[in-house]
């Protein structure tokens, strides 16, 4: 079962994630002072989960984890990223991708569709990279 996280910076500045599907018996929720540490304790909650209620003799599905990130929460897990260089790619104002990406602005639909094209350009680039 497919089961879609969403990944949010929260208004104090952590980061916050849950589960978009109804998941039975449990509630799928992480928290963490980076992006990765709230994905993190929401797979350790699951994988937790599945093995306390295995000993009620209850099942929880198998699932598999697609990601969604926010802008904040996207740069803040893959904080090796140059920020500038994919809002130039994308077409957006660097000044503006860093209000973006520190919580000051939100990014509409239409900015998150020319990031999200700029990214995968850039991972199709560096797959087809070699040394």
């Amino acid at each position: 079962m497919i089961a879609n996280i969403i990944v949010e910076q929260t208004k104090d500045g952590d980061f916050s994630c849950f589960v978009e599907e109804d998941i039975p018996y449990v509630g799928l929720l992480g928290y963490g002072s980076s992006s990765e540490e709230a994905i993190n304790s929401l797979v350790d909650f699951y994988n937790q989960s599945k093995e306390d209620l295995r000993a009620e003799g209850k099942k929880l599905p198998d699932l598999k984890f697609v990601i969604h990130y926010d802008m904040p929460s996207f740069f803040n897990r893959f904080n090796f990223l140059n920020q500038s260089k994919i809002a130039e790619r994308a077409g957006i104002n660097p000044s503006l991708m860093r209000k973006y990406t520190s919580g000051v602005a939100r990014a509409g639909q239409k900015q998150y569709d020319k990031l999200h094209t700029a990214v995968q350009a850039i991972a199709k680039e560096m797959l087809a990279a070699a040394f």
